[in-house]
């Protein structure tokens, strides 16, 4: 048997399901468990206690801070949220277009961030790079939200923490203090969730040494995927089809007789308990009101009614289900809820950009060819 012969027999599973493909430090999922961490802290404990900033300078420093430390970090990250005017311009002449709003973002990335290859910065300067993307994320997902609902952009404050400031710049006055920590809750359990389609992306990218806005560029492309981005809007869609809850069972029946999905029930990588589902669900308790009673109740019912579906399964509920209630309970509008997602995931991706940049080695796997051949073409 020849090397190729025998290289083609390590064939990856579809989609690469499972297959372990780098070493990390960053964190990772544990499915069966219902766990997932960053750094060996487990994160929904982080979110329940910690600041967004305090998370961020876990992922990308590789500790928590001390609260000198969570201060300089914020600090930073409230400077970068700064646009420069010809950014600003660029936001204003794009949200006038009918791009979507991660396009935009892409957009700015490239004339905002240090336009040098990863290949030739030195950590400090790939971290400043990634700082200033996490930085202008929330600032230009906001500004776009605003001039489209005809509402001017408004310019970061840098004395509001980051969460706050970013429910400012969307909503165009300062949030209730319930409401800011709401989404940085949301914010801290969404920084990051193993190698998704879009981290990986960041990863493969950087393997080549290009530059960091061409990384997180690709990152939002694959996220702007409806297999990925996720759809917690589409949970506020779904409650407000079914009404009371009496209704759940008819409808989802009804759906899966139909072939739909269920929009925040069921996991890819879960077989216990999603633990941001839980974690959101306490927020959204703690919140309060009619929608989360209705919302309460109606996820019992589906999943009572999932486990009659499918006995043999493992069925959960999701982060999207209570993310989706929390985040309208925020006061964020649904078109926001994606790069509400985004504000957060960023992050995730700079500390698996600068850990592939740290000790790097091109990706560069191999593809078992199924066509015929043609000797001597």
């Amino acid at each position: 048997m020849n090397a190729v012969s025998q290289m083609t027999e390590n064939i990856a599973p579809p989609g690469l399901k499972g297959l372990i493909v780098a070493d990390t430090e960053v964190g990772s999922v544990r499915g069966h468990e219902g766990w997932y961490h960053y750094r060996g802290h487990s994160a929904a404990a982080l979110a329940r206690s910690h600041s967004f900033e305090a998370v961020a300078h876990l992922l990308l420093n590789g500790a928590l801070p001390g609260w000198a430390a969570e201060e300089d970090f914020r600090s930073e990250l409230a400077a970068a949220r700064l646009l420069t005017p010809e950014a600003a311009d660029l936001v204003a002449s794009l949200s006038r277009t009918d791009l979507p709003p991660m396009s935009v973002l892409r957009s700015v990335l490239g004339v905002q961030v240090d336009p040098r290859p990863t290949l030739d910065l030195d950590q400090s300067e790939r971290r400043a790079a990634v700082m200033r993307a996490i930085g202008i994320t929330p600032t230009v997902l906001a500004a776009v939200n605003r001039i489209r609902s005809g509402a001017e952009p408004l310019d970061p404050d840098e004395s509001l923490s980051h969460s706050a400031d970013y429910l400012r710049m969307t909503l165009g006055e300062t949030p209730l203090p319930e409401h800011s920590r709401a989404v940085e809750t949301y914010l801290c359990l969404t920084a990051d969730h193993g190698f998704n389609a879009s981290t990986f992306t960041a990863r493969v990218i950087t393997s080549t040494g290009a530059d960091v806005a061409g990384a997180m560029g690709g990152a939002l492309a694959a996220l702007a995927g409806p297999l990925h981005g996720g759809a917690p809007g589409r949970v506020l869609d779904m409650l407000h089809s079914i009404g009371h809850p009496e209704n759940a069972v008819p409808w989802i029946a009804a759906e899966l007789d139909a072939g739909r999905k269920i929009m925040g029930f069921g996991h890819a990588v879960y077989r216990a308990a999603d633990p941001r589902s839980e974690a959101l669900k306490a927020v959204a308790i703690e919140l309060g009101g009619e929608l989360v009673d209705r919302a309460l109740d109606i996820e019992s019912r589906i999943l009572a009614y999932l486990a009659e579906w499918k006995p043999n399964a493992v069925i959960v509920t999701n982060v999207e289900f209570y993310a989706g209630v929390v985040l309208h309970l925020a006061g964020l509008p649904q078109e926001t809820f994606t790069p509400t997602f985004t504000t957060s995931r960023v992050v995730g991706w700079g500390a698996h950009l600068l850990e592939q940049a740290a000790n790097n080695k091109i990706m560069r796997p191999s593809a078992r060819y199924t066509g015929p051949l043609y000797n001597g073409d």
